[in-house]
């Protein structure tokens, strides 16, 4: 029987979740006991030499779906001066390797509930009307151009397959189509399109959001169980060395039954969320202190996950893949598909490109979801911003180049800065009122080096106008010398970055003088201190 608390359209399901976080996007907040003049404090104490855990690298993966520009006139643009002659833009390339992009999904997503694989390969392609987003695809940009994006990139391809209308076969065959040297018709269709090696494609996932009622072929908690066991079947029946994921939800009994069932054949859960839900009023993004009480509660459903995990037995068998999120849901009014295209509204999603909405609030939740990640880093192993490129991606992708966001700069810091092993820290901190709801003005994770000689230490200072002062304390270990910071901030908590001021808000990294082991953090910043040689 069919479970109605997953019989919901897209914007249901956001009107359920993300705008129950967020509230009305009208009500500007207000800072209880706080003045311009004031510093706000906090304390981060840590044992330096206690025991640390690994993080895994892909939580600075990225996601690409075949949705307004992200891939056409986003990463793919034959004919462009900036794309080399396969089409790929070589300045989004230049940019995502200095992001050192560890892992991109593709091609969905929503389209992905839809999308044929043999629609996008080899050399006489037609093009075909995408369910989803109520337009027509290319299929210029298919398996072949992906993987090939992918290793121009230096990231691992991951990709998404159709749980929608497709069928396990079909699944299957995309395996084949990849992975296999010689064996099979689909391994001989990759050669005869030119591919001579198999792609070796490691990551594949089963489904995209298939419990959403809007979603193309969604399905019921009864339906999904099966399915996902024999997919995974099929796939591992191809390749035994696949890494296998498959979308699921945090609460609600959808999850289970699918564990119960498929759990010992599937190496990651799929979670997804988005905080403000601008699926069909996307010019009134919420504002800089509503984004800020949603900042710790992607870490809530990461402990909804694990809690969930655990019920069902396989708490230490399987991984979480955060592997679609970020702060502002996508703007896409009509969905799924045709509506959208009958009503005119496809040009409304020009309204995701709008550099202006991603301010210092954005950066700051983003640092605030890479500390969640962080401090869950035994069972996280996987996140997946999205997008990568345009809407509401960290690199923004106009004819004569590309805009690095504010996101992008936090990505990149975290990315190059932090040091492989994460400790467990006690963060204590001044509130920031907004309303009803108060949030910690400072969040910190401590990083340490293998060696155990290093640290960098992710700071976020939340209020809009006031400087903190964080004192750190390492227990018995005196703070190594050599110290420097790295800050993002900006002349306002509303600055941000476009074509024609590129560089408002950018990292700056300077020597970091401490006072009886304070630092001093500017309003709305992240920053990442690091200590020793």
């Amino acid at each position: 029987m069919e479970d109605a608390s997953f019989n919901l359209t897209r914007r249901e399901f956001a009107r359920g979740s993300a705008a129950a976080i967020l509230g009305s996007t009208g009500v500007a907040g207000k800072l209880a006991g706080l003045d311009s003049d004031a510093k706000v404090s906090g304390e981060v104490t840590v044992e330096v030499s206690a025991n640390a855990t690994p993080f895994n690298r892909m939580i600075f993966g990225q996601f690409l779906e075949h949705f307004h520009r992200q891939v056409y006139g986003g990463v793919f643009e034959p004919g462009s001066p900036l794309a080399d002659k396969n089409g790929f833009r070589t300045d989004v390339i230049d940019a995502l390797r200095e992001l050192r992009v560890p892992i991109v999904r593709w091609p969905g997503g929503c389209f992905a509930s839809a999308y044929h694989w043999r629609d996008g390969v080899g050399h006489d392609r037609e093009p075909s009307f995408d369910k989803a987003w109520g337009v027509e695809d290319p299929n210029t940009f298919g398996t072949d151009e992906f993987v090939q994006w992918c290793r121009l990139v230096g990231c691992e391809p991951y990709i998404c397959t159709n749980a929608g209308t497709g069928t396990q076969e079909e699944m299957s065959d995309w395996v084949e189509y990849c992975n296999l040297k010689d064996k099979g018709r689909n391994a001989r269709l990759r050669k005869k399109n030119g591919s001579e090696e198999p792609f070796n494609v490691r990551y594949w996932s089963i489904g995209n959001e298939n419990y959403l009622g809007g979603e193309i072929g969604a399905k019921t908690v009864d339906e999904w169980a099966p399915l996902v066991r024999e997919s995974a079947k099929m796939m591992r029946a191809v390749d035994s060395n696949l890494k296998i994921l498959a979308a699921a939800t945090v609460t609600g009994n959808w999850t289970p039954p699918m564990l119960k069932s498929a759990g010992r054949y599937l190496d990651y859960i799929s979670i997804h969320y988005y905080w403000d839900a601008l699926w069909q009023h996307g010019t009134h993004p919420s504002n800089y202190l509503k984004c800020m009480v949603a900042g710790p509660v992607p870490e809530q459903h990461i402990v909804q996950a694990v809690d969930l995990l655990n019920q069902n037995g396989f708490g230490d068998k399987i991984k979480i893949a955060f592997d679609e999120w970020n702060l502002r849901g996508w703007h896409h009014p009509g969905f799924p598909g045709g509506g959208a295209n009958q009503l005119g509204m496809i040009q409304e999603r020009d309204e995701n490109d709008l550099n202006e909405t991603y301010t210092m609030a954005d950066a700051i939740f983003t640092a605030s979801f890479l500390n969640g990640c962080l401090r869950q880093a035994k069972y996280v192993h996987m996140a997946c911003m999205a997008p990568v490129v345009n809407a509401r991606g960290p690199l923004f992708v106009h004819p004569k180049g590309v805009v690095r966001r504010t996101t992008f700069h936090v990505m990149k810091m975290y990315s190059d800065l932090l040091l492989p092993n994460v400790l467990s820290s006690q963060v204590s901190s001044d509130l920031l009122h907004v309303d009803k709801d108060t949030v910690p003005v400072i969040d910190a994770v401590v990083t340490r080096s293998d060696d155990q000689k290093r640290l960098a230490v992710a700071l976020i200072n939340r209020h809009p106008q006031t400087a903190a002062r964080l004192k750190l304390t390492l227990g018995n270990t005196v703070i190594p010398t050599g110290a420097r910071v790295t800050i993002l901030s900006g002349d306002s908590s509303d600055a941000y970055n476009d074509v024609a001021l590129p560089d408002r808000v950018v990292p700056e990294t300077r020597a970091l003088m401490l006072s009886d082991g304070q630092i001093e953090l500017p309003p709305h910043s992240v920053a990442i201190a690091q200590f020793g040689s």
